[in-house]
């Protein structure tokens, strides 16, 4: 039988912004006003593409699909910036133009182009972005459930997964919703008991009315589906929401079901509902472009998904309910609130695995001769160890410096036999301090060194490029095409080599060396540990590790611990770098254009107090963008299209 499904419009992308220059020189060259950008875009950045860039990427040419044709023409549009950020990084490394060519920027004319992209943020007016109406992920699904109605959050395990943070997927296919369909039935037979049982404790919770006294059954029925569907929509219902679910009651009796029965069909409808499936705002007056204040109980919703991958607590909608939420001090107290709950290990589950890209651990290969230890077990004790050193800087508001020099880890019996030399008695996970400094931190943590390994060996380069971006939130340009692997080298010539001399072979070629020259010294800096994390004085050919090397401005290191030193030495590009993904996590987008000043000023305050961990979730949840969205297009703003 078919059951009415209201349906809703779902407002996904991001509305283009049309360029506004504004920018003016810090002392370090950075662009931070609108008419010294315009200044600078016009006489300095113009004639350098024209100079250096067009005969490969001009108004008659896009070399390798890459062109600025329509990026010249709106620069400050957040469609081009990653086209801007790739070209920056490029130049930067001297990757381009190509070393054949006979015109070739100087150091400050790298400097000057790089600098004024960076300052690109500044071009963009104030805003919050969109609000993202999206569908719940599965284990968010789940998780509701499971608060809901008491169910194993497993009900849902038949959906598909999806990708955590920011880009949700919002479709509603045919197929996805005959799997709403079977995960409904699933709930309806643990809810409600079979005909002639006495009802389940659930079903007396749902059923909060029932016909008589005066009180017919469509009046009960509408009394139970209000109640139910505030719950399940995490918010007020209105009177067209509330038609729709009492047609499933009418619809029941129609048929011949009784009350009971009837009410069934409307909880059905309520579990395959849009605004049960996707997280949405409340339908009423509002203006049909501009910037508005998120509602409480819009705010609880954000909130709640964010840290704990559920629906909002009673608390949280009591306060929604009162309208005091948006109280900035309230907010706060809540965020903290949520953190110290157990579900906040959603935070890991849903932003930091994808952080430190260990979300991909379960799944990926390792040469099982090479390495038989990699078992399930053990890939899940890693991920554990990551999960819980996280948890910890979190409850412990700790400082985000942690993350690097971190003293303590993890570990259970074979964590500790295999990676740190050390017994540990009893079962499970326990917390366990480090006595050797080349340990500890999310650097030296076995899954992150495992994640960044080839099946059969490490990889200097993608342990580099990790620190870069995941860590440190620099951007690396990809390898120019058709660069042979290490593989393709003369095995006969390469056979005696330590993989740090084959490394260096493979950068005598001037195509790859501007880049390696950052991102290898980095991973050599961690060649102590093989493709799984364990430590070693020899590589796979027999010769010694050499885990020496220097990063620009002459700083030298010998050790994985000095190295550590180094990287946590640059606490802001540290923090700066996790601020900006937790908030794209949040908002579930993108950053773009103006998110990036707020980023800044985010970072700001967070290091006036140690940049302590619980501080960076509070000023993120406190943010204008995550307390703010955009209605429609902002005034003046251009939507052209390339």
């Amino acid at each position: 039988m078919s059951l009415p499904v209201m349906v809703l419009r779902v407002v996904v992308g991001v509305v283009l912004t049309g360029a506004v220059l504004h920018a003016s020189e810090t002392a370090a060259g950075v662009p931070t006003t609108r008419e010294q950008a315009q200044e600078v875009f016009t006489k300095q950045v113009k004639p350098f593409l024209e100079t250096y860039c067009s005969n490969c990427h001009g108004e008659k040419k896009s070399k390798g699909e890459f062109t600025y044709r329509y990026a010249i023409k709106y620069a400050g549009s957040p469609a081009f910036r990653q086209l801007w950020n790739h070209a920056a990084a490029s130049v930067k490394a001297a990757d381009m133009p190509p070393e054949k060519e006979d015109k070739q920027p100087t150091a400050a004319e790298r400097k000057m182009f790089s600098d004024w992209i960076a300052g690109m943020k500044h071009l963009s007016p104030k805003d919050p972005g969109q609000f993202v109406i999206r569908r719940l992920s599965k284990i968010e699904y789940g998780n509701t459930l499971r608060d809901l109605f008491g169910v194993d959050p497993r009900a849902a395990a038949i959906l598909p997964d999806e990708v955590f943070g920011a880009g949700y997927s919002n479709s509603l296919s045919p197929l996805l919703m005959e799997q709403y369909l079977l995960v409904a039935n699933s709930v309806l037979d643990q809810v409600f008991a079979k005909a002639g049982q006495p009802p389940t404790a659930v079903e007396q919770r749902i059923i909060t009315a029932r016909p008589g006294n005066g009180v017919d059954e469509r009046a009960a029925a509408q009394r139970i589906a209000n109640d139910l569907a505030r719950r399940a929509f995490r918010r007020p219902v209105s009177t067209a929401e509330l038609d729709v679910l009492l047609s499933a009651f009418d619809l029941g009796k129609k048929h011949g079901r009784d009350f009971r029965e009837s009410v069934r069909l409307v909880v059905k409808a309520v579990l395959v509902s849009p605004q049960f499936i996707f997280i949405t705002p409340v339908s009423g007056d509002e203006p049909k472009s501009g910037v508005v204040a998120l509602d409480d109980h819009q705010l609880a919703s954000r909130l709640s998904y964010f840290l704990w991958a559920t629906m909002p607590d009673a608390e949280l909608m009591a306060l929604a309910d009162q309208g005091r939420l948006r109280d900035p001090t309230v907010l706060a107290a809540q965020t903290r609130r949520l953190l110290s709950d157990t579900r906040s290990r959603a935070l890991f589950d849903g932003f930091g695995a994808q952080w430190l890209g260990i979300d991909k651990l379960a799944g990926k290969t390792f040469d099982p001769e090479k390495f038989p230890e990699m078992t399930p077990a053990l890939r899940q004790s890693m991920y554990d160890e990551a999960r819980l050193l996280f948890d910890s800087i979190v409850r412990e508001d700790r400082s985000v410096r942690t993350f690097v020099e971190a003293d303590y880890t993890f570990a259970d019996a074979k964590l500790g036999a295999l990676f740190y030399g050390m017994k540990i008695d009893g079962e499970g996970m326990q917390r366990v301090k480090l006595t050797n400094a080349n340990r500890g931190g999310i650097l030296t943590m076995p899954g992150v060194l495992a994640t960044t390994s080839f099946p059969n060996r490490t990889s200097p380069v993608n342990r580099g490029v990790w620190v870069l971006e995941h860590v440190l939130g620099e951007h690396v340009p990809p390898a120019p095409a058709n660069v042979p692997a290490l593989e393709k080298q003369d095995q006969s010539k390469v056979a005696t080599l330590t993989l740090r001399q084959r490394t260096e072979l493979h950068r005598t070629d001037p195509v790859c060396n501007n880049c390696h020259k950052i991102l290898d010294p980095i991973g050599f800096g961690l060649e102590n540990f093989d493709a799984i994390g364990r430590w070693r004085e020899r590589d796979e050919s027999g010769g010694a590790v050499d885990a020496s090397g220097e990063l620009p401005g002459k700083q030298r290191f010998s050790t994985p611990q000095e190295l550590k030193k180094i990287i946590a030495a640059r606490l802001d590009d540290l923090c700066h770098n996790l601020t900006g993904r937790m908030l794209a996590y949040a908002l579930c987008r993108q950053l773009e254009g103006y998110d990036e000043i707020v980023v800044d000023g985010l970072v700001t305050n967070i290091a006036k107090d140690g940049h302590r961990m619980q501080n960076l979730v509070v000023a993120v949840v406190t943010s204008y963008p995550f307390m703010h969205r955009r209605i429609g297009d902002l005034p003046g703003a251009g939507n052209e299209k390339k």
